[in-house]
């Protein structure tokens, strides 16, 4: 009897972030499915251009980093009763879309020249340098484009129905990603081949380069609209950079790892069409976990304590819940999609395996991320989503691989 009232209360107390936080993914699940799909169409780029897979999972995982956070800092700032929805100088919502924009813009520069290395070392020969980083450069910034505008409305309407942001957030925010990175990336690669002349791809990334680091520059140099208290763009720019500039790294790697599996994955198409869908949801997982995590701890309801208390091991629980519905529905769905290469059994197996072995990770890595963060004086809502989901592209490509390895050995 005691363990049923248990059980009801845990589930009377998170109903808002079971009904809420499922039908976020599943709607991110569904949107990283179509992701999937637009992927397969795109076999013989993934084929001819060497590195395309490390390009477009980076800027995948670059795209949930920036505006992920976005998200995080926008729900700890309707927590805390801070949160306008006001474009005016020095705004909170304002101040995150610059910061955003910017972040976007030098870091599709950066990815392009690093993934453009990375896959000459690692893979061998591939298009000019120019070209690569051209692509990045104008499929983040198309990306970025409409990712931004899905993160205002999903603030605008959060805070006009008085919603928990922190449960929708971060799933939605990925899959907006995935489902504008994978076509944008497609289309800048289609704009580079019909170019012919290579100065004016050269003048393109000088242009756009130019412009980036007068943005940076701009924010970077404000001053203090208060004397203890930093501009909010310009703060979140000298907090994240150096994060997400670490977890690039992560995320190539993580592209490494893919990229070294292409001929295998486009072997078995219905894996194909799940991968993005399964790397998703880890970070859907892990960024709506930390969401909730770093509310808390700037509320106070959750002391940074190095063993976890009973609130943290609650959101362990609806993370493995909500994992375990949504990896199922995930499966089920790509194998509709692409019945042929796999039985429905194994396909199952390997998304459910790798899946509840990823859940485990992101429970134990998010709240400690944010405890280290906390402990150091930062702020979760800047740390902690770019540190998981970055990690967990890594992690959960590997693991996700390794159990193919072994149930399809």
């Amino acid at each position: 009897m005691a363990r049923e009232k248990r059980a009801d209360g845990f589930f009377i107390r998170n109903k808002s972030a079971l009904v809420m936080g499922l039908a976020a993914l599943v709607i991110a699940a569904i949107a990283d499915l179509i992701a999937g799909i637009f992927l397969t169409t795109m076999e013989d780029y993934l084929l001819t251009i060497t590195g395309m897979m490390i390009l477009i999972y980076c800027a995948i995982g670059m795209r949930g980093n920036i505006f992920g956070s976005m998200g995080s800092r926008l729900g700890t700032s309707m927590h805390m009763g801070t949160f306008k929805m006001t474009f005016k100088k020095n705004s909170v919502l304002r101040s995150n879309v610059e910061a955003a924009l910017a972040l976007t813009l030098s870091l599709s520069i950066i990815m392009g020249v690093v993934g453009w290395v990375v896959t000459v070392v690692f893979f061998g020969p591939t298009i000019d340098p120019f070209r690569f980083v051209f692509i990045s450069l104008v499929g983040g910034i198309l990306a970025g484009a409409i990712v931004v505008i899905f993160n205002i409305i999903i603030a605008y309407v959060g805070f006009k129905r008085d919603w928990d942001v922190d449960n929708i957030t971060a799933p939605l925010i990925a899959a907006a990603g995935d489902i504008a990175t994978v076509p944008m990336i497609f289309v800048a690669t289609l704009m580079q081949e019909a170019i012919a002349d290579d100065w004016i791809i050269y003048a393109v990334c000088i242009i756009l380069t130019v412009v980036s680091i007068y943005v940076m520059v701009s924010i970077l140099l404000r001053k203090n609209r208060r004397r203890k208290r930093m501009n909010e763009a310009k703060r979140i720019l000298r907090q994240s950079t150096p994060v997400l500039l670490v977890c690039m790294l992560f995320e190539i790697l993580a592209g490494v790892v893919i990229q070294n599996e292409t001929d295998s994955l486009v072997q078995y198409a219905v894996i194909l069409v799940l991968l993005p869908a399964f790397l998703n949801e880890g970070n859907a997982l892990s960024g709506m976990l930390t969401s909730r995590l770093s509310s808390m701890l700037h509320l106070g309801t959750l002391d940074p304590t190095p063993l976890p208390q009973k609130g943290a091991y609650e959101n362990f629980m609806l993370i493995y819940i909500l994992a375990a519905v949504t990896f199922i529905m995930i499966g089920s769905a790509a194998f509709g999609v692409q019945p042929d290469s796999l039985a429905y059994v194994t396909v199952i197996a390997i998304v459910l395996i790798a899946g509840m072995l990823t859940t485990t990770v992101i429970n134990i890595l998010s709240y400690y991320v944010a405890i280290a963060a906390t402990k150091f004086n930062l702020d979760p809502d800047d740390h902690c989503i770019p540190i998981t989901s970055s990690v967990m592209d890594v992690v959960g490509t590997v693991i996700l691989v390794t159990v193919i390895g072994i149930i399809l050995v």
